[in-house]
């Protein structure tokens, strides 16, 4: 719109200038053949400044007409009309549902074979370097695909100046989430080891009446030797069990609530155009999210059901967020302030999960591992990994 403005302004300013030439060129020759007559000559300028006036005038309703569209377009809360066909649109997010459903359990699997491929075992290098991959994915997931949604989301200009437009709602509900995580985390952690540590206490105190029989010597002697090393290493061993248990359930949470939302969005859509490159693009994206997801469940060593049902969680996730999006698309306006002001806090908070969970569960504790610090070709491998992550995320946001 702001181009056809200006290119109607350059035309009339043009077609204007070449007028007055030529009106003046005739005023030049008339004024050479009729240099003694005064009267042609002041009817002559009369004209010029009455056309000058009404190409003024003009200027000015031109004005008046256009800048209420430029700020329409600027603000245009309808539902475009984007080349809609119900029809292939439909083939469009079948594909998409299948394709996603298919990638984001190969995503999540890969890293829970390491029982059966040694290679993929939590044990081994190559598991640190597949989790740096899988870290960069998770922040470039927050960073560039959801924050900016969110931002977009909460300060579109269908929303009210008051109060939407007075504060930057998208990074406060953000650093809210990302310090409720934190909390969540170190209050989890806390518990189950203090449950844990209960635990322990009165099983050793189980063990020491049955070994009370046998003499108070044998007594002292087992209780002093393993409170001094069983125990503790055992406690060590639960702790950091508990802090990968307690990351992989909060990392999940936070993936499930954003791919709802794309899931949502891709299945209320009745664009071919906006679909079809969707498809390939939200593939991509599922399957690195589920490698991440299921680098930090293999390390939690749930039980096997548990494993399974936190898998088939996230793989279900978008497709079942495309089929409530497919049942809505009647009702579903993108545009509403309700369905912004949802999806906006929905995203804000989603990116703080992620972000949070991606530089202080993932990054942070495997690069400050001290396997890590003590491997300079592990730790430029990671760093590699973790780059070529981010990178292929973020390339991925041209088309998602």
């Amino acid at each position: 719109m702001r181009l056809m403005f200006r290119d109607a302004m350059l035309i009339l300013r043009n077609n204007g200038f070449s007028i007055l030439t030529s009106v003046m060129k005739v005023k030049n020759g008339k004024e050479r053949k009729k240099e003694g007559n005064n009267i042609n000559i002041s009817v002559l300028s009369g004209f010029t400044e009455r056309f000058k006036n009404q190409l003024f005038s003009s200027f000015m309703l031109i004005i008046l007409v256009i800048l209420p569209t430029l700020v329409r377009a600027e603000c245009t809360c309808d539902a475009e009309d984007e080349n809609r066909d119900r029809g292939k649109a439909m083939r469009y997010k079948i594909a998409a549902l299948v394709s996603i459903l298919i990638a984001s359990a190969i995503g999540v699997c890969i890293p829970l074979l390491g029982k059966v491929i040694p290679a993929l075992s939590p044990e081994k290098d190559i598991f640190f370097i597949i989790k740096a991959f899988a870290a960069g994915v998770i922040l470039a997931t927050g960073f560039i695909h959801v924050l900016p949604d969110a931002f977009e989301n909460l300060t579109s200009p269908c929303l009210k100046e008051h109060p939407w437009g007075d504060f930057p709602f998208t990074g406060f509900v953000a650093m809210c989430t990302a310090m409720g995580t934190l909390m969540v985390d170190t209050y989890a952690t806390a518990y189950f080891q203090k449950h844990h540590s209960k635990e322990i206490l009165s099983e050793n105190g189980d063990v020491e009446k049955e070994e009370g029989h046998e003499g108070h010597v044998h007594l002292h002697t087992h209780a002093t030797h393993g409170h001094a090393h069983g125990p503790v290493h055992s406690d060590d061993h639960s702790t950091q069990l508990l802090r990968h248990r307690v990351i992989s359930q909060v990392l999940e949470l936070g993936i499930i609530v954003h791919s709802v939302i794309i899931g949502i969005s891709l299945g209320a859509s009745e664009s071919p155009n906006t679909i079809r490159p969707l498809v390939a693009a939200l593939t991509f994206h599922q399957f690195f999210e589920g490698m991440g997801l299921g680098s930090c469940i293999s390390q939690a060593n749930f039980k096997r059901v548990s494993v399974i049902v936190m898998g088939l969680f996230f793989a279900l996730t978008t497709p079942v967020g495309i089929g409530i999006g497919i049942g809505i698309t009647n009702v579903y306006d993108e545009n509403s302030p309700t369905a912004l002001i949802v999806e906006g806090v929905f995203n804000a908070a989603s990116a703080g999960i992620l972000i949070y969970m991606a530089l202080v569960d993932l990054l942070a504790t495997d690069f400050m591992n001290p396997r890590m610090q003590q491997s300079g070709t592990l730790r430029l491998g990671a760093n590699v990994s973790l780059l070529l992550g981010a990178g292929f995320m973020s390339l991925i946001a041209k088309w998602a």
